[in-house]
């Protein structure tokens, strides 16, 4: 007889599976597990194979938001050790956080000033082929307005 769904242990999946999942390789999970970026020690089937869990899913998928979005390896490990500790660390871990939230406030600000340098390129583009006129990054064309230079450091001529 089957147990409920709420009574039956979690899943456990294999290496594979996981970077299937998280679009990291298998030796990238090896490296996570070894520079101590996941939380408990990946558990082992009968087989000796890792076999991983539900909640170790849960948190390489913040790691992998973490690292993708900037934060160093020695910080998310911080972190890591801070959380595994358990409770009575919150603060060092908000600042860890908190630290890692402004540097991706200030990549958003820096993205956003190259977005916006793009898309004036695309609208010059645009207007030229809908008007049948020369290339605008053309020496032969009228040069458009120059602005200052961005934050960024480009100014918005071709």
């Amino acid at each position: 007889m089957s147990q409920p769904p709420a009574a039956q242990a979690s899943q456990h999946w294999s290496i594979g599976q996981v970077a299937q999942r998280t679009g990291l390789s298998d030796h990238a999970l090896r490296f996570y597990e070894r520079q101590g970026l996941l939380l408990h020690p990946v558990q082992r089937g009968p087989d000796g194979r890792r076999a991983y869990s539900d909640s170790d899913l849960d948190w390489l998928d913040l790691c992998i938001k973490l690292r993708s979005s900037g934060m160093p390896l020695a910080d998310i490990r911080r972190y890591t050790e801070l959380v595994r500790r358990g409770p009575g660390n919150e603060q060092q871990r908000l600042d860890v956080l908190r630290q890692h939230q402004q540097r991706v406030v200030a990549q958003m600000a820096d993205l956003s000033a190259c977005l916006e340098l793009i898309t004036l390129k695309v609208k010059l583009y645009q207007g030229s082929a809908a008007q049948g006129t020369a290339d605008p990054a053309s020496p032969a064309s009228p040069e458009p307005p120059r602005r200052s230079a961005t934050r960024t450091g480009y100014a918005t001529d071709a």
